[in-house]
């Protein structure tokens, strides 16, 4: 237990300092959050609901704070090229996110074309009924895809580190509300980069 805790602190130390340089970023991602929550809370109710919320407005405010806001030049506070931290990403790196999101936005179009998934479900029989089955498959893409990863951790490297990186994606919602509930207030001052200070002076960084 104690190795699995210092692998999380360290994944998530550099997942902060390495990829959450925006404000906007960081606000994005307390939005974020915030959904993520309320869609644990639905997955008791409502499974498919919980996932169309999830994917809907977790995600795609999520990534769209890396893709369009973190900046990808040259990192000055880590002293590392966008090239080498994307090499050594943990998660889904911007490459693997782009498959990702290409089969989550490709899913809605199958059920579409297909209802049935060739065979593999009952068919929807109205709007309501595709919905819900898109949701259903979203929930499946974001189980499979984080089984996924974890598998190609535990190959790669090691169980500690896919087991690892499990958690620290199914608590990231309530550590980056400790980490960016202030964010927001630092935008509207006009900040739209976190100097992160506290990073160049982290023991690691010494």
């Amino acid at each position: 237990m104690k190795n699995l805790l210092q692998t999380l602190a360290i994944q998530r130390w550099d997942d902060h300092r390495y990829y959450h340089h925006s404000r906007i970023n960081q606000s994005l991602h307390l939005l974020s959050a915030i959904a993520f929550l309320v869609s644990y809370g639905l997955l008791f109710v409502d499974p498919a609901q919980a996932a169309l919320l999830a994917w809907c407005v977790s995600m795609t405010s999520r990534q769209a704070g890396h893709f369009f806001f973190e900046p990808r030049g040259y990192d000055h506070v880590n002293q590392a090229t966008d090239e080498h931290k994307e090499d050594i990403k943990i998660g889904y790196n911007i490459q693997r996110k782009i498959v990702l999101l290409a089969i989550w936005v490709l899913i809605p179009l199958l059920l579409w074309l297909q209802p049935s998934v060739f065979g593999l479900i009952k068919p929807a029989t109205d709007l309501h009924g595709l919905i819900h089955d898109v949701g259903i498959a979203w929930l499946s893409l974001g189980v499979g895809g984080l089984l996924f990863r974890v598998t190609q951790l535990w190959i790669q490297q090691d169980l500690m580190t896919g087991a690892a990186w499990m958690f620290k994606i199914l608590t990231d919602p309530f550590h980056d509300i400790m980490l960016y509930y202030k964010s927001p207030l630092y935008l509207l001052r006009g900040e739209l980069i976190d100097p992160m200070t506290h990073v160049a002076t982290h023991p690691s960084q010494v």
